[in-house]
């Protein structure tokens, strides 16, 4: 028999806690639902209500909530994030294999962990292997595609609100999965997104920000210094709409204040929402 499922907001009048803090401890500690379909609001089992009330027993005692969530989570482990399987059935080009992979962490972990511990890990490692001089761009390039398209399927729901915060690539920035990663995240926790991808140029920036009313924040992704475009970034503040870089690129760039800079998946979600 199937486990009963409860909405966010069902869960936290159970423990007695805002859905805010209930959200939060979802992204910075990955203790929340273990079972998502993409496109659907995520549901808690009556076995992840478990371990919220295991983790919510310790604070009481006292306990960090960082101390207290991994100690709920060690007492009821999830199954092993396998990047090592993810990584061989790249290696092989096994599309459909690397498909099941990805979609199955997707649905059993979310999308900040998903990314963080197991697709970065494999692209890491495979691009190892291109440094020691192993060819491994089709390698590369095939599970990017497959990444892709799993986040992809992660949308909000339909009739959710309108899209207030931008994503965007420099202009001749072409590394657009990382902001893929986000919008996912950003959609898992109910935020409407405008993704414009890969290579904007700076005046297609400057005159959606002009048109396009209700934008709060966009966040603008380089992955080398050559592409981290200052100019962009100041468009965004004087169009009085709040900026965020994301991406290596920016690491050695000095950034027009009140401008931030995010330091991975988790911090831009926790920063957009």
């Amino acid at each position: 028999m199937e486990s009963s499922a409860y909405t966010v907001r069902a869960v936290a009048r159970l423990l007695g806690i805002p859905t805010a803090t209930l959200r939060s401890w979802t992204r910075r500690y990955g203790i929340g639902p273990t079972s998502h379909r993409p496109g659907r609001h995520r549901l808690y089992t009556d076995a992840d209500i478990a371990v919220l009330q295991r983790m919510h027993a310790l604070i009481d005692e006292g306990q960090t909530p960082a101390q207290a969530a991994r100690k709920a989570i060690a007492a009821n482990p999830r199954p092993p994030t396998d990047s090592g399987a993810l990584l061989a059935a790249a290696l092989r080009l096994d599309a459909p294999a690397a498909t099941r992979i990805v979609d199955d962490h997707l649905v059993h972990h979310g999308v900040i962990e998903t990314w963080d511990s197991l697709c970065r890990p494999v692209f890491n490692a495979i691009d190892a292997r291109q440094t020691a001089g192993q060819n491994c761009i089709d390698v590369e390039h095939m599970l990017s595609w497959i990444v892709t398209r799993c986040l992809q399927r992660v949308q909000l729901l339909p009739g959710e609100a309108a899209a207030t915060v931008v994503l965007a690539c420099t202009d001749e920035e072409s590394h657009s999965l990382p902001l893929e990663a986000l919008r996912a995240a950003l959609c898992e926790n109910g935020v409407a997104v405008l993704m414009l991808g890969a290579s904007v140029p700076h005046a297609a920036l400057t005159d959606l920000l002009v048109h396009r009313r209700g934008v709060a924040k966009v966040v603008l992704w380089a992955q080398t210094s050559r592409t981290a475009d200052v100019d962009a970034v100041r468009a965004i503040l004087e169009a009085d709409v709040g900026a965020l870089v994301a991406g290596p690129g920016w690491d050695a760039v000095e950034l027009p204040k009140p401008a931030r800079w995010v330091n991975g998946l988790r911090d831009a979600v926790d920063q957009l929402l």
